[in-house]
């Protein structure tokens, strides 16, 4: 079955039919139009996708770029990433579009190859400040960004409430009675997600009185190996510390492990709060406590923003935020109640 044999069956031309396809209702009369989707749909004829495209000059997919990965990493070593790519290609899938995905150890690598693809837009997740302007003035395309931050730049972005997110970590420990806390991040040298939710957190501690310094900081990427070893490391520290506020899930999970390996037990000799409320949390023995945010949410709003660019929405700026939240469960002990 073809558009020639189609046009004979219906009585048409090959451009009808053509229009009918490629949704052009406009220059065909419905009942031309009902009686060329039932042939087709009779005789279960699936047009082809790169005809399609090139008839309406457009690809159909949509590039995600996820950044800072080397070649011997892959995105399920943050469980966050596996999360937040499986709900842009269930917003992506039912626009009728494809999600190309793409892992980067620099975000302006991904230029080349959205370029070549001839994507209809594209999602940079968590891109640093001094590299959008270069993403943007090298590709001519509708593009949204999540996790990043860059207010000079004019670009759309979506993602959370990261300062308050570190702040409410802190808080909340305080609020069970902690003075001797610990930090496990990332580098908080450039500026983004991470220097949001560290000053968050240094701010909450300064407004309450306590003491936090570098002693108290423990660096690490957001692995669960590497996290697992911090919790070692706080165990022989000998420094007293009673609750420990990472800036992951993940993270959270292997300082948990590795303090358990040392004897430590969780939450009656040192308490621990994670941040992104993965599902995973739930599994946990014991339940971890964290800072929740939706990464439904986020995705849902990325597309539809990258889905008005894409149908003429061209000048759209924004910055959007969303709330977060303490999800309490069995991680922290409460000093005060004692």
């Amino acid at each position: 079955m073809n558009l020639k044999t189609i046009a004979a069956r219906a009585g048409v031309s090959t451009a009808t039919v053509s229009n009918v396809i490629n949704g052009n209702f406009n220059k065909v009369s419905e009942e031309t139009r009902r009686r060329v989707e039932k042939i087709i749909k009779d005789a279960d004829y699936k047009p082809n996708a790169v005809a399609r495209s090139l008839a309406k000059k457009e690809s159909k997919i949509i590039g995600l770029a996820i950044p800072y990965l080397g070649r011997d990493e892959d995105f399920f070593t943050n469980p966050y990433n596996a999360h937040i790519i499986a709900s842009l290609e269930k917003y992506v899938r039912n626009h009728d579009y494809y999600l190309m995905l793409r892992c980067v150890g620099d975000p302006k690598d991904i230029v080349p190859l959205l370029s070549s693809w001839n994507v209809d837009g594209a999602f940079f997740l968590g891109v640093f400040m001094d590299e959008v302007r270069e993403i943007k003035e090298s590709i001519d395309v509708p593009m949204v960004f999540l996790d990043t931050y860059a207010p000079n730049d004019n670009i759309v972005n979506v993602g959370i409430e990261d300062y308050r997110g570190g702040y409410l970590s802190a808080r909340y420990l305080i609020g069970k009675g902690h003075t001797n806390i610990a930090l496990v991040a990332p580098s908080v040298n450039a500026e983004g997600v991470i220097r949001e939710r560290y000053n968050g957190f240094c701010d909450a501690c300064k407004e309450s009185g306590i003491s936090f310094g570098e002693e108290n900081l423990f660096f690490t990427d957001t692995t669960y190996k590497n996290a697992m070893e911090i919790g070692q490391d706080i165990a022989f520290s000998n420094r007293g510390i009673t609750a420990v506020a990472t800036m992951s899930d993940v993270v959270a999970f292997g300082v948990s492990e590795g303090l358990k390996q040392c004897g430590i037990r969780v939450p009656y000799d040192v308490s621990i709060i994670g941040f992104d409320n993965l599902p995973d949390c739930e599994f946990m023995t014991p339940k971890m406590t964290t800072i929740a945010q939706d990464y439904d949410w986020k995705a849902e709003k990325a597309s539809e923003y990258l889905f008005r660019i894409i149908n003429g929405e061209k000048d759209m700026v924004l910055d959007d935020r969303l709330p977060i939240r303490v999800v309490e469960r069995q991680s922290v002990r409460n000093l005060l109640s004692e």
